[in-house]
């Protein structure tokens, strides 16, 4: 290969390389700090995590309306809220799918799904798609446990939600209730990351 040919083959390389998305150099590992967020719900109102202030923690959950995975996992993710929420630790749900790729999650879409199945807890868009790759988030349903800590809300645990998305009466291992029992309770979390099942969010 000449010179000029090398110099070709090195250019595209590069230029490929800097397309690539950023988020496959991103996302958070156990015991990073979670940057908080400012993004609009189905309730029309900008929602952050430090408009908690009574809150010992986060179950974030990056979901949405169209994914079978996600759609499997509704009734969970209600109940997870009813069951921590009084404890302090609130679910808030965020759809991080973009609605020109997929129809079914605009905020018209998220609106109703959140009225018809009637959340708790605030839905959210990741309008801008920049929070989603800040967490290193790539599944829908995938979780994020969060503690509150005197400097920062502290990544405690990420992954799936439980080990079957098919049954919620054969579940065995209930990886987010354990790491938040674990965390109410003092106690050190066995796992703290186990990969996530479900759709690839769309860009």
């Amino acid at each position: 290969m000449n010179a000029l040919k090398t110099k070709y083959v090195l250019f595209y390389l590069f230029t490929f390389l800097a397309l690539i998305p950023k988020i496959v150099a991103q996302g958070y590992e156990i015991d990073d700090m979670a940057t908080d967020f400012s993004l609009k719900s189905t309730e029309g109102n900008l929602v952050s995590l430090i408009d908690y202030p009574k809150a010992k923690g986060f179950i974030v959950v990056f979901t949405n309306n169209t994914c079978p995975y996600a759609i499997a996992y509704e009734d969970r993710i209600i109940a997870l809220d009813k069951k921590y929420a009084s404890k302090g630790f609130p679910v808030i749900a965020i759809m991080p799918n973009n609605p020109k790729m997929q129809k079914g999650d605009s905020m018209d879409a998220m609106k109703g799904r959140a009225k018809a199945k009637g959340f708790t807890f605030p839905y959210l868009m990741d309008e801008d798609q920049k929070v989603f790759p800040q967490y290193g988030a790539f599944k829908t349903p995938e979780v994020y446990v969060l503690e509150k800590t005197t400097n920062g809300n502290k990544v405690k645990y990420m992954g799936a939600i439980d080990d079957n998305y098919q049954d919620s009466e054969a579940v065995k291992n209930r990886y987010v209730e354990d790491a938040v029992d674990a965390l109410l309770s003092g106690n050190t979390i066995k796992l703290k990351k186990i990969r996530a099942i479900g759709c690839t969010i769309k860009t």
